[in-house]
């Protein structure tokens, strides 16, 4: 594991934020919205209304320039998110969860909540010196984004769907030049 539970769980869900801007969008409605919460689990308000899916969804674009930046840049984002949201870490121990960090209180809207951790998420990530994990999708055409937490930090794709397609696509390269 290279950083605590609640670090990969933020960094995971802000990935799967991001990906949903793809082709086809993927949060569009309210019941996309519920599927995305059904995956990522959040304490506090949840409004599950038309403003707090607009709001994730301005979200997601502003989350995305951070796979699009050097160090510094990120750095910058990180330092915006945390300073705009007023972050005020404190410790806590809720459901399954041992002792973590939340960034403000649960009644703050789930945008700014999910903002907070990513951004607390990303400090790890750059006091690690793991900058290098946040990648963007290597198959061609894809413009999803992913955070490598794999030991050897190999992961080159958004999804198993995007690695089988590049993988299918050199068999068939290789087979194309066998008849030749």
């Amino acid at each position: 594991m290279l950083f605590t539970h609640d670090t990969e769980d933020a960094l995971a869900a802000m990935t799967a934020l991001v990906n949903t801007a793809g082709e086809p969008d993927t949060l569009t409605t309210i019941a996309e919205l519920e599927a995305f919460l059904a995956q990522f689990t959040y304490t506090g308000r949840i409004d599950r209304d038309a403003a707090e899916l607009a709001e994730l969804r301005e979200l997601r674009v502003r989350l995305r320039q951070l796979f699009n930046t050097d160090e510094e840049g990120l750095v910058a984002h990180v330092n915006a998110l945390l300073r705009e949201s007023q972050a005020l870490p404190h410790v806590v121990r809720h459901d399954h969860f041992g002792w973590h960090l939340h960034a403000t209180d649960d009644d703050q809207p789930l945008a700014t909540r999910i903002a907070l951790e990513s951004a607390m998420a990303l400090v790890d990530v750059l006091r690690a010196d793991q900058t290098q994990r946040l990648r963007r999708c290597e198959a061609p055409g894809c413009a999803g984004v992913l955070v490598d937490l794999s030991r050897n930090g190999s992961r080159r794709f958004c999804s198993t769907t995007c690695g089988n397609r590049v993988a299918a696509a050199a068999y068939r390269a290789r087979k194309a030049e066998q008849v030749e």
